[in-house]
């Protein structure tokens, strides 16, 4: 159904609407007295960019600047670059250069969060029982899935859950450091797990 236009008013109805509106008492003559004294806009600080107006927008066009990422939280890179070296700072250098031979390794490829938990566990407390100083944590990078959706996930839950499991009991006491494998050993689908002494 299509809207009718409005018409109009011609002289002699707006001439009577004025003397009906100027002949009106205001049913709240408080509110009227607010909107009359209503504060200015603030100045915008100096050095910030002039509000863009609407006549400069055109339908289909794109905003100059990108949208900021969503990212919450850092990546496990950037978590793990962070913390403190804990370790010798020779030995920490020759570990990220790849220099270091792991001593052991667990591969966690294809293992339910579960299982992966448990198999970390007993391969930590074994390896930190038999002596060995460097391990290394094969979690992989994680699979992008075709759908993510409108929610963003993380990818790879044993990249993200490994490093956490690593610093809680029973085996967070024995582990001195952590840190991503060099490309040689997996690079950031693998981690270095230096323990500490027995």
């Amino acid at each position: 159904m299509k809207r009718r236009t409005p018409r109009g008013l011609d002289p002699e109805e707006r001439d009577l609407w004025e003397r009906i509106a100027k002949s009106a008492t205001p049913l709240h003559p408080e509110r009227k007295a607010k909107t009359k004294h209503r504060a200015a806009p603030p100045a915008p600080r100096r050095g910030a960019p002039a509000p863009a107006s609407l006549t400069e927008f055109e339908i289909e066009s794109r905003a100059a600047t990108a949208m900021p990422r969503h990212d919450l939280a850092p990546t496990i890179s950037e978590r793990l670059g962070a913390q403190p070296v804990e370790m010798d700072k020779k030995a920490f250098r020759r570990l990220k250069r790849g220099q270091s031979k792991p001593e052991a390794r667990l591969d966690l490829h294809g293992m339910t969060a579960d299982a992966a938990h448990g198999a970390l566990t007993r391969f930590i407390l074994s390896a930190h029982a038999s002596g060995k100083r460097l391990v290394l944590v094969i979690t992989g990078k994680g699979r992008v899935s075709e759908d993510a959706g409108p929610i963003p996930t993380r990818v790879g839950v044993l990249r993200h859950q490994v490093p956490h499991w690593l610093a809680r009991p029973p085996i967070g006491p024995l582990v001195l450091q952590v840190t991503e494998a060099h490309q040689r050993h997996g690079g950031s689908g693998a981690l270095y797990v230096y323990l500490r002494r027995k």
